[in-house]
């Protein structure tokens, strides 16, 4: 079978045994691989209603086809586990070297379950799958814990791993790379400490056959050029994710104060691209074959908020910039960094920070509950929460909840103001500017997640005829939003289980993924089948997150997302039960929001 190894790794940290089985070509076609595949190795094995921290809950990692064949950005991995932050399905992807080197091992994927009695991490390689003890780590953040394992492996090896929040099972903790990338929200962290299992480091040696080489060597020369010189892209290789901070704010899109406003050009211009320039240090190492290089090294030489590594992407420029009412961009590298290394989420550390600042403003928390003054924008109430909350003590422990958990909590009316969908933060794109990402975060699988769907780049200048999208959408106009938002989720589930950077996928469209992939397994995909992948995991998802208590009520978004903001009185906002049911509609769901008994036969899920 080209494309794949063949071969799914089964470890069980209770027992201490690891296990093969055979990836079943029928499964991989259906669901290609990566995050699509790790879907489904996880919905047919682990029920709902497992407790998110309990020994039944598993961890499903999977690589692409495209991994180990050369193509750029390729060395991406999926993987999932129920959430406990959110009670429902988590999953996500993660570039870098760790997916292509899992695939190099001989694995397509990965399945973790069971708890170990003592802190462990596991090693794939060239002398086999073995488990290691980690007491000597555990308790180190995860630049030294990646840096630790490396030495004690040596060669090239590639580590995902907690730091610890995970190991103090924070519910918005998560894992990092070594190039400092995180594979998903929701706190799949926690879910990793819960287990004792510190990291997961692999290496790997083999090559990926594919169907026809050289048209594969054909493909990779053309999208590597094309990655390279896309106009959508260069402004990230040229000066980073600064580049969104000069612009987004002309359309409303950058949230400030918790949601309250739209954050303007003074909120923005300071986090923007010059005071990037001027921390950037030299290049660091890209992602596997990767020529866009988007997270760029940062230096910042001031005592109190010295960092030196990879930089912030734009969601943690806005989020610790604007969101918490921050103009100081060494504020907001400062506060990423302490994210990666204690292994927090830092979309969600940010919202529950802008949650906790407002819940000051207005006395539901006092300074002496919070420990500081949490007015806006403070930079010692920042950099403190984020260290409370990645050690579990005194506020820091109810906002590492999520915002959801903390206001029943706090109480005092702040329910009002906790900014979440089914429990998760959103990314920093206002709906009320993008009427699409209303319904998107609404109906997101895990949640309100740009990585699961981003129709607003429907409503700049991105189409896929495929998908019925032949055109830019109005960004306020109430029509085809529904529509633009299931073209969109196919879309990036496609993208996510092919396994490649969710950077690239407005440069790809269904079709060169249907060419990409006959190419590399040899299976006869046309853009159709491609769309219907995506598809076919949105509705995977949805029947697991049914049984996990979900239903079409929870389809929504908190009111502070639905009222006009406090700066723009006149704001328009999106129609969002006219969108839930042209969406219903078209997905073949019911007027509920349950995928109907023909739907789920077309698609083959049982």
């Amino acid at each position: 079978m080209e494309g794949y190894s063949g071969k799914i790794l089964r470890v069980d940290l209770t027992t201490g045994k690891t296990a093969e089985a055979a990836l079943p070509p029928e499964t991989a076609r259906a669901y290609i691989g990566g995050l699509g595949l790790a879907t489904k190795l996880f919905v047919d094995s682990v029920s709902p209603k497992v407790d998110p921290l309990g020994p039944e809950n598993k961890i499903v990692f999977a690589a692409g086809p495209l991994a180990g064949t050369g193509f750029p950005t390729a060395s991406t991995y999926g993987v999932c586990t129920k959430s406990p932050e959110t009670g429902i399905w988590t999953g996500g992807t993660c570039s870098g070297f760790w997916g292509g080197n899992l695939k190099a091992a001989g694995y397509d994927a990965l399945i973790v379950e069971g708890k170990s009695d003592k802190p462990v991490y596991i090693s794939i390689g060239p002398n086999g799958v073995e488990i290691h003890s980690a007491e000597a780590i555990w308790g180190k953040d995860t630049f030294e814990t990646q840096a630790a394992i490396a030495e004690e492996l040596g060669g090239r090896t590639r580590v995902s791993a907690i730091g610890p929040a995970g190991e103090k099972q924070v519910p918005i903790a998560t894992i990092q790379n070594n190039e400092g990338g995180l594979p998903t929200r929701g706190g799949i962290g926690a879910v990793m400490g819960s287990k004792n299992l510190k990291a997961i480091a692999v290496r790997g040696t083999k090559r990926t056959a594919v169907a026809d080489s050289g048209k594969a060597r054909d493909l990779n020369s053309f999208w590597t050029h094309r990655m390279a010189t896309y106009r959508m892209l260069t402004p990230l290789a040229n000066v980073g994710p600064s580049q969104w901070m000069d612009t987004a704010w002309y359309r409303g899109e950058i949230p400030l104060r918790n949601w309250q406003m739209a954050a303007g050009a003074e909120d923005c211009a300071p986090l923007g691209t010059p005071s990037y320039e001027a921390v950037l240090g030299d290049p660091r190492e890209a992602c596997d074959r990767c020529p866009i290089r988007c997270v760029r090294q940062v230096t910042v030489v001031e005592e109190t908020y010295s960092v030196d590594g990879p930089g912030p992407d734009h969601e943690a420029i806005a989020g610790f910039g604007p969101l918490v009412g921050n103009r100081d961009l060494k504020v907001a590298i400062r506060a990423n960094d302490m994210c990666a290394r204690l292994g927090l989420d830092p979309i969600s550390t940010a919202g529950a920070i802008a949650f906790a600042m407002e819940a000051f403003e207005k006395g539901a928390v006092s300074k002496a509950e919070a420990g500081r003054d949490l007015s806006w924008g403070n930079p010692a109430a920042i950099i403190g929460l984020i260290e409370d909350i990645g050690e579990a003590k005194g506020l820091g422990a109810t906002l590492g909840q999520g915002v959801k958990k903390a206001a029943a909590a706090i109480g005092k009316g702040s329910e009002a103001y906790a900014v979440h969908v089914k429990g998760l933060e959103p990314p920093m794109h206002d709906p009320r500017s993008y009427f699409s990402q209303a319904s998107a975060y609404a109906t997101g699988p895990s949640g309100a997640s740009w990585e699961h769907g981003l129709p607003m780049r429907f409503e700049q200048d991105y189409n896929v005829s495929e998908a019925g999208i032949t055109g830019r959408l109005g960004r306020t106009e109430q029509k085809n939003k529904a529509l633009a938002v299931k073209a969109a989720q196919d879309l990036a589930e496609a993208v996510n289980s092919l396994a490649i950077c969710s950077h690239t996928w407005t440069g790809i469209h269904p079709w060169h993924m249907a060419e990409l992939l006959r190419v590399t397994t040899g299976f006869d995909y046309d853009s159709a089948e491609v769309l219907q992948v995506g598809e076919r995991v949105i509705n995977t998802v949805r029947q697991f997150n049914l049984g996990a208590g979900v239903t079409g009520a929870d389809d929504t978004l908190p009111a502070r997302l639905l009222e006009p903001r406090a700066n723009e009185p006149e704001t328009k906002k999106p129609d969002l039960a006219r969108q839930l049911k042209e969406y219903y509609e078209l997905r073949g769901w019911t007027a509920d929001g349950i995928p109907t008994k023909e739907k789920l036969e077309e698609l083959g899920i049982a």
